[in-house]
C-alpha cells in the first residue's frame, strides 16, 4: 500500500523517475480497487458510477506515474502516446513499463533504486 499512497502524494508530479516496483504496485492496487468497486456497483445497481468516479479521480496520478516510469527508461513522457497506436501500441507501452530502468543518472534525475538501497 505504501507505493500506492506514494503515487497519490505525487498527484501531478510528472518530473523525476519511478521504479518498476512503484509503477506496478500502483497498477496492482488500481486493478484491485476497480474490481471491488465494480462488484459494489453491480450490487448497488449503479454501474459504472463508482468505478468511473474512481478512475476519473486517479487519472492524473496514473498518468504521472507512467510518465515518471518512462523517464526511468530515459524516454520522454510523450512515449505515453504510443499506446494509441492500434493493435501494437498498448503492448509496446506494456513492454516499456516492464523494462528495467537505467542504472545511471539520466536527464530526468538519478537512479531511484540508488535511493532505496
Amino acid at each position: 500500500m505504501n507505493h500506492y499512497t506514494d503515487v497519490l502524494k505525487k498527484y501531478a508530479v510528472f518530473s523525476g523517475r519511478a521504479r518498476r516496483q512503484e509503477y506496478w504496485m500502483f497498477t496492482l492496487f488500481q486493478v484491485a480497487i476497480a474490481i471491488v468497486l465494480m462488484i459494489l456497483d453491480g450490487v448497488l445497481g449503479t454501474y459504472p458510477l463508482l468505478v468511473g468516479l474512481y478512475f476519473l479521480g486517479t487519472f492524473v496520478p496514473s498518468l504521472a506515474v507512467t510518465v515518471r516510469r518512462l523517464h526511468d527508461l530515459g524516454k520522454s513522457g510523450a512515449w505515453y502516446f504510443i499506446a494509441f497506436v492500434p493493435f501494437i501500441g498498448g503492448i509496446w507501452l506494456l513492454v516499456l513499463t516492464a523494462t528495467a530502468g537505467q542504472t545511471q543518472p539520466n536527464e530526468y534525475g538519478p537512479d531511484p533504486k540508488a535511493y532505496a538501497a
